[in-house]
């Protein structure tokens, strides 16, 4: 069962959805995307799967969604809520920041601050739509642990094709930046919900060896 709590930050109060793992070996910190929230179905799938193999899944929602807005705040304010959240968890576990879209640009940026084991980066907004000339790639590029990015082959927010050859990628065939692939394709939620969790438990678990 999901616990609900509320904790201050300095924009204002958040919300921790958080998934406990009996006896937890890992902390698995997701921040959700500018346009949606913490029920995102790839990050729901994780909350859900991840316990039972013994790894908490902690799901942030911000301060800015908390309040009723429908506009996400500066990147700033998203680094600093999640900050200030995760050193009042004190977890004893290795902690892997990620989140999707916003989510996992934070979660690169806040990497190394938080002493992050690993990095999950769901739909990372590699650049605008239509804009690769103002590329995002440096927030990735600096992360100095190991980075897993699930991308959608059709992500108009950057392709596969379009990272740098070195990074680690797995793609979810023929879906979007929300993870959906059209019914046409064959791809299913369940099968996409399969890709995301099965990547995040071989990154986690990399990590735990």
């Amino acid at each position: 069962m999901t616990e609900v709590r509320t904790w201050g930050t300095p924009h204002g109060d958040a919300r921790l959805h958080v998934d406990r793992a009996r006896s937890p070996r890992a902390t698995v910190f997701l921040q959700h995307g500018a346009g949606g929230g913490p029920d995102a179905p790839d990050l729901v799938a994780l909350a859900v799967a991840l316990p039972p193999q013994g790894i908490t899944v902690i799901r942030l929602e911000q301060p800015w969604r908390v309040a009723g807005r429908k506009v996400a705040t500066p990147p700033a304010t998203l680094d600093a809520g999640a900050i200030a959240v995760v050193d009042r968890l004190r977890s004893r576990t290795p902690l892997i920041l990620g989140g999707r879209s916003a989510g996992a640009r934070s979660s690169c940026r806040i990497a190394h601050h938080l002493g992050a084991s690993a990095v999950l980066a769901l739909s990372f907004p590699l650049h605008p739509p239509g804009k690769p000339e103002r590329s995002r790639v440096e927030e990735l590029t600096s992360v100095r642990v190991p980075t897993l990015v699930v991308q959608g082959e059709r992500d108009p927010f950057g392709t596969p094709g379009e990272f740098p050859p070195d990074q680690r990628l797995v793609v979810v065939p023929a879906a979007d930046h929300g993870l959906k692939a059209p019914k046409r394709s064959g791809v299913t939620p369940a099968d996409v919900a399969q890709i995301v969790v099965e990547s995040a438990l071989e990154l986690i678990e990399q990590r735990l060896i």
